[in-house]
């Protein structure tokens, strides 16, 4: 049980994809800046870290080294297409804005990282929890910084939600500031930067306090 909560706090804090290797940067700073669009690629990516981990633990006794990263890399481009079918045909209005960075996950260092690192050297049960872990604690720092964004921006938080769950996020739009005028500086690249930066700055802080 204590090689399991380790997983889970490494990936989810000790060693945070997005806030301690700053992996995965691309996509956390060009879609979060909004809250439904950061849990949309969230969700597509703790899909693939799963899945790609769970099936690189399985076969990994069966798996060449000489040839081990183009098979990974392989698993990891037929996974991310299946989140993009599944999102043209469910969620295609988000998929459009999430635009080229749903296939970009095929890219992402931190995904191929955790295959390379960890899912081929343990078993397939650890390497799930792990891939869950590592995607849960990215989709985290995609939300906080689409809500910061969001909300210094328009001053709302759960706009759009309608592209997540349909008819029934319409009722779910958050106006937390009324006729606020909004910064635009928040949705801008720039914003992206600082946000993120914030965000490193308290979890060095919270480390640096500990005993």
């Amino acid at each position: 049980m204590e090689d399991y909560l380790k997983i889970a706090k490494n990936g989810l804090w000790d060693n945070n994809q997005a806030l301690v290797a700053l992996l995965g940067l691309c996509p956390l700073l060009a879609v979060t800046n909004n809250i439904v669009n950061a849990i949309g690629l969230g969700l597509a990516t703790t899909f693939v870290l799963i899945a790609s981990n769970t099936t690189v633990s399985i076969f990994r006794h069966h798996i060449s080294k000489e040839v081990r990263i183009p098979i990974f890399v392989l698993l990891i481009a037929a996974f991310v297409t299946i989140v993009e079918l599944l999102m043209q045909s469910y969620f295609y209005d988000l998929y459009l804005i999430l635009g080229i960075f749903v296939p970009l996950i095929v890219t992402n260092c931190a995904i191929l990282g955790r295959a390379e690192a960890f899912a081929s050297k343990n078993s397939w049960d650890k390497s799930a929890l792990d891939g869950l872990m590592m995607g849960l604690g990215f989709s985290l720092v995609l939300i906080i910084l689409g809500a910061m964004r969001e909300l210094v921006g328009g001053g709302t938080l759960f706009a759009q939600s309608s592209l997540l769950l349909g008819t029934l996020g319409e009722s779910l739009s958050i106006s937390v500031v009324d006729d606020y005028q909004g910064t635009l500086l928040a949705i801008l690249p720039p914003g992206a930067f600082i946000g993120l930066g914030l965000i490193v700055a308290v979890k060095n802080f919270i480390d640096l306090k500990k005993p």
